[in-house]
């Protein structure tokens, strides 16, 4: 997915959060942007990228106008990294941040919201504007040095530490990438290359190892454990503990060892 609009932001703030990434670009006037506790003053020099499930709040003068551009985190050139393109787009989205755009960026976005407000029903025309847009931000972020956490300093403990903070509820590699201040495609990957795991499998561990524990060492029922180890019920860490340990909590808590 990829789709663009011309619009105006309310002079009264609004707050939401999508699933797909969002760049927003001053056309006209002003505007502000929240992004997870981070402001970003827009003006027509400048864009802010918001990624997926960043919560954001927003508003804009009376004249503004900003040209919102969104795209599906999923999109092969953000989520394979086999894609020619994995590499330089995948940095847009990293963290949500303000770019100060040059002259000719910013005489193309002008050019395109003058083109979405002449043909605003053209969408083969705004995805191919927007498409330009993008790979002309995404090369000038390349030029930059790498920002963020790489496989150099990623540490599985810092995310260990995060799961067991929040054990007992759902947790998603979304939430895990927010922790390492990457987009979800980047930190699988560098998470995987750190680990030799996938986020989602070390997730999964770490409960199961937990719940091993308990249940050898404590009182508590089986669906207490189940419970505080973050499963849906007692079934789902019994079918987990018997295809991934081998064995069942009633015989943990009889004593059983597991291998």
């Amino acid at each position: 997915m990829l789709n663009a609009k011309l619009l105006k932001l309310p002079t009264a703030a609004q707050q939401h959060k999508h699933e797909h990434h969002q760049v927003v670009l001053g056309v006209r006037g002003e505007a502000e942007l929240n992004v997870d506790g981070a402001g970003s003053y827009l003006d027509t020099w400048k864009a802010c990228l918001v990624p997926t499930e960043a919560r954001h709040d927003y508003w804009g003068d009376h004249q503004n106008h900003v040209l919102v551009i969104n795209l599906d985190p999923l999109s092969p050139v953000l989520n394979t990294a086999a894609h020619a393109d994995y590499e330089r787009m995948a940095r847009l989205f990293e963290k949500p941040r303000t770019i100060q755009m040059d002259s000719q960026l910013q005489g193309l976005v002008q050019f395109a919201a003058g083109e979405f407000d002449r043909s605003p029903d053209n969408a083969p025309l705004h995805q191919h504007l927007s498409a330009s847009i993008l790979y002309c931000m995404a090369d000038r972020i390349a030029d930059q040095p790498m920002s963020g956490i790489s496989r150099h300093s990623l540490s599985p403990e810092i995310i260990r530490r995060y799961i067991m903070d929040n054990l007992h509820r759902k947790i998603s590699v979304q939430d895990l990438a927010k922790v390492a201040c990457l987009s979800v495609s980047r930190f699988h990957d560098v998470f995987r290359e750190v680990s030799g795991t996938t986020p989602h499998q070390f997730l999964l561990q770490t409960r199961l190892d937990q719940a091993v524990r308990l249940l050898t060492s404590s009182s508590l029922s089986v669906a207490e454990i189940s419970y505080r180890t973050g499963f849906s019920s007692q079934g789902a860490l019994t079918n987990a503990l018997k295809k991934y340990k081998g064995t069942t909590p009633t015989r943990l808590q009889a004593g059983e060892k597991v291998a």
